[in-house]
C-alpha cells in the first residue's frame, strides 16, 4: 500500500483520539478526526490545535477534523474508534452506513459491554456485520499526554487477519511510537478493560495513604486474575504477559496521568462517586466495566477478589475500610 495515499478517520477528539491521530499523522498517513463539536473542529483545521485537551501541543498539518462524519470517512482506509465503550453501541450505528467496503475498523476502546459483556471489537462486528478479520485492536501503555509530547512508547495492534494488522502498524509505525502485532484480540481486549478495574484499586490504596508494596501487591494480583479470565476465555497468556496486558497495567496503576488511577485515589480519599467524577472530568472506563467483567467472570466461574471488592465498593456495599480489609484478610493459599 501506498503510504502517502493512505487515509485515517479518527471518531473522536478527545485525549486518546487525538493522540493516536497525531501518531498516524506523523507516520504519513492523511488523518481526518470527527469531532462532535464545531468549535474543537474549526480549531484542529485551522490553528492545528485542540483546545479541549491539547491547547499546548501543534499538530501535523496532514491532520484535519470535521464534524461530519460522512466526510469523515469518505475513502478512509481506517476507521479508528476512540469513544467511551458504554456508547459505542449506538454510536457506531449512525456512523455504519458511511464506513466503505474495505475499510479496516482499529479499536482503542479498553471497556466491556455493561448487560451483553460484550468486548469493543464484537460490538463493532454484531453492528456493522462487518467480518471480525477487518477489525483490529490497539492496546498497550499508552499515557496520552506523554504520547503528544513525543515520549518513548510501544503498542500491540491485534487482529486475527495477520495482513490487516501489519497495515495498520505500518500507517502508525513513528520514530517515537512501537507498534507490535497479534492475533490474540480477546488477550488485548480483556488485558485493557481489567487493568483499569485494577487501577481503581491501586488508586484507593493511594489515596488511603497505602505504601508501594500494597500498590505493587493489588498490581501483581490483579495481573493474575486479568490472566485468569482472559486464558478462560480463549486468550493465549502471553498476551497479558505482554504490552497489552502487564504493560498497560503497570502504566495504568503507576501514573499521576491515569484517570482510573486518578478517580481511585479521589475515592481513597474520601470522595463520593459523583466527587471523584466532578473531579476526573474524564471518562473513566473501570467504573462502569467493572459490573461487565465481574459478569464474565461469574459466567466464566473465575474468582476475581479485586474487581469483586471495586465493583461492591462503587455500588456501596461496603465501605473504604471494608474493602481494604476484604483484600487483605481472604485466606492464605499458594501463589498461582
Amino acid at each position: 500500500m501506498n503510504q502517502n495515499r493512505v487515509r485515517a478517520a479518527v471518531f473522536s477528539a478527545g485525549s486518546w483520539g487525538t493522540a493516536v491521530g497525531k501518531i498516524m499523522a506523523d507516520a504519513g498517513t492523511s488523518v481526518v478526526m470527527h469531532a462532535r463539536r464545531s468549535e474543537i473542529a474549526d480549531a484542529i483545521t485551522t490553528t492545528r490545535r485542540n483546545p479541549g485537551y491539547f491547547p499546548d501541543i501543534e499538530l501535523p498539518p496532514n491532520l484535519t477534523a470535521t464534524t461530519d462524519p460522512a466526510a469523515a470517512l469518505d475513502g478512509a482506509d481506517f476507521l479508528v474508534l476512540s469513544i467511551p465503550a458504554q456508547s459505542l453501541r449506538a454510536s457506531l450505528a449512525a456512523w455504519a452506513p458511511h464506513i466503505g467496503t474495505d475499510t479496516v475498523i482499529v479499536s482503542l476502546m479498553k471497556g466491556i459491554e455493561v448487560g451483553s459483556g460484550l468486548r469493543a471489537s464484537q460490538v463493532i462486528t454484531e453492528v456493522t456485520g462487518i467480518g471480525a478479520e477487518r477489525v483490529a485492536v490497539l492496546s498497550g501503555p499508552n499515557l496520552a499526554r506523554e504520547i503528544m509530547n513525543g515520549q518513548p512508547a510501544a503498542a500491540t495492534i491485534a487482529c486475527p487477519d495477520q495482513d490487516a494488522a501489519h497495515r495498520v502498524q505500518q500507517a502508525c509505525h513513528t520514530p517515537y511510537f512501537r507498534p507490535y502485532t497479534s492475533t490474540d484480540v480477546t488477550g488485548c481486549e480483556l488485558g485493557g478493560a481489567v487493568k483499569n478495574v485494577i487501577a481503581l484499586a491501586v488508586g484507593i490504596a493511594s489515596g488511603m495513604g497505602m505504601g508501594h508494596n500494597a500498590q505493587a501487591m493489588l498490581i501483581t494480583r490483579g495481573l493474575a486474575e486479568t490472566t485468569r479470565l482472559a486464558v478462560a476465555m480463549g486468550a493465549h497468556p502471553a498476551t497479558l504477559a505482554g504490552l497489552a496486558g502487564l504493560g498497560d497495567l503497570v502504566a495504568t496503576c503507576s501514573s499521576p496521568l491515569s484517570r482510573n488511577r486518578t478517580f481511585g485515589a479521589h475515592l481513597g480519599q474520601g470522595l463520593s462517586i459523583e466527587q471523584a467524577t466532578a473531579a476526573t472530568k474524564q471518562t473513566t472506563e473501570g467504573v462502569k466495566s467493572a459490573e461487565a467483567i465481574l459478569a464474565l467472570a461469574h459466567a466464566h466461574q473465575i474468582e476475581m477478589p479485586i474487581t469483586e471488592v471495586i465493583f461492591d465498593l462503587l455500588h456501596e456495599k461496603v465501605t473504604l475500610d471494608q474493602a481494604a480489609a476484604a483484600l487483605m484478610q481472604r485466606p492464605p493459599k499458594p501463589e498461582r
